[in-house]
């Protein structure tokens, strides 16, 4: 209970946009703001809808039993996956992957190619069947503007799922 108040209090202060310092100096700007300027009440947006990578890494559905968390990537989209990835990478780990933001196509690729996997799995209607995904996995490796165009057709098809 005293976390929940401290955080709505610090909470109140960020959106409140420090109107307290701003009356103390007379309304004058403090530290680049005017009295009137707001701060956001958020930091950091992430697209968390029901098919994203972010949504399976997030433990709030059971994965489907085809494919558990803990299979490696190589043993589901095949031995070839093991020229870019290390072997232990790991389905989940895959979800839970940072290094897609301005990294390499290929970061990209194996988030985005996991979430849609498991997409194919669980979600009827999804565009993708899991073969052609794995397919789809496989031929894209060949070069970084392959993996990179591939991706992003996998991230257009995470975040239009429901």
């Amino acid at each position: 209970m005293g976390m929940l108040v401290l955080c709505l209090v610090a909470c109140s202060l960020l959106v409140d946009g420090g109107s307290g310092a701003a009356a103390a100096s007379g309304g004058k700007e403090v530290h680049g703001r005017t009295p009137d300027m707001r701060m956001p009440g958020y930091l950091y947006i992430r697209t968390t809808g029901r098919c994203t990578p972010q949504f399976w890494s997030s433990g709030r559905e059971p994965w489907p039993n085809t494919v558990p968390h803990d299979s490696s990537v190589s043993k589901v989209f095949g031995s070839r996956l093991l020229e870019r990835y290390e072997p232990g990478l790991t389905l989940l780990e895959a979800t839970q992957r940072t290094d897609d933001i301005g990294g390499s196509a290929f970061s990209k690729l194996v988030k985005q190619s996991s979430a849609a996997l498991l997409n194919a799995y669980s979600r009827p209607g999804f565009p993708y069947s899991a073969w052609e995904i794995k397919s789809l996995v496989l031929e894209a490796l060949v070069s970084e503007s392959s993996a990179a165009s591939q991706a992003e057709r996998f991230k257009q098809a995470n975040e239009a799922c429901n």
